[in-house]
């Protein structure tokens, strides 16, 4: 895929805001700032204020370059034109959620009192949420979507799995944003159940499709 700004404004742009804001919050920023909650929304680990005010911007920047290196490096790297416009959304929304997240952790480092336990799941869900609303976009290539040795073994098993995975997505990412109205003992067993349920029922759909297919 060529490089084009039409296509690579908004993530170049909230990169950029990323670090402008990096710059502001790390003159505002005490010494040390919460970097992570516990399922209760209290802190439970400070970081410096390097830390706090960069590392999302690093990390953004680090997902960015990842998604313009992998299509020249895949092997079907021809595929990727197929679902360009699903590529680009895909790494906009990943690069959208680090911008979400630092800025409620960076707000509430300077005293802002937002609720993680509510604000972290529905951001998780909405992601999760869009993310399968495309799933059924992606075409077969090495480095994402649900790669299974069935999937990766008939373009039919890929396309049939992946719409089926955009829906457990949505499915998953609907009960991820409800997580902050769970009782406090029961968001992270709901949250890992929720994963793994999305894993294993992704994988073994790919195999019962591939072996339908094949009888």
């Amino acid at each position: 895929m060529k490089f084009s700004l039409r296509n690579e404004w908004l993530p170049l742009l909230m990169i950029l805001v990323l670090i402008v804001a990096g710059f502001y919050f790390h003159s505002i920023f005490p010494d040390q700032v919460p970097i992570h909650w516990n399922a209760e929304g209290e802190i439970d680990n400070y970081g410096s204020k390097f830390i706090g005010a960069f590392l999302a911007p690093l990390i953004a920047i680090g997902v960015y370059l990842l998604f313009v290196s992998l299509p020249l490096i895949d092997p079907k790297k021809d595929r990727y034109k197929d679902f360009s416009k699903t590529y680009h959304l895909f790494k906009t929304l990943i690069i959208g959620y680090l911008l979400y997240i630092f800025f409620i952790s960076s707000f509430n480092a300077i005293g802002y009192n937002i609720p993680v336990e509510f604000a972290i799941p529905v951001g998780v869900g909405v992601l999760f949420i869009l993310l399968g609303n495309y799933m059924g976009k992606i075409k077969p290539n090495w480095f994402m979507g649900i790669r299974t040795p069935w999937t990766l073994s008939s373009e039919e098993v890929w396309n049939k799995t992946h719409r089926f995975s955009g829906k457990i997505f949505v499915l998953g990412g609907i009960i991820i944003s409800s997580l902050g109205f769970w009782p406090v003992y029961l968001r992270m067993p709901i949250l890992m159940i929720v994963i793994l349920l999305v894993v294993i029922s992704t994988v073994v759909y790919s195999y019962l499709i591939y072996r339908k297919k094949k009888d």
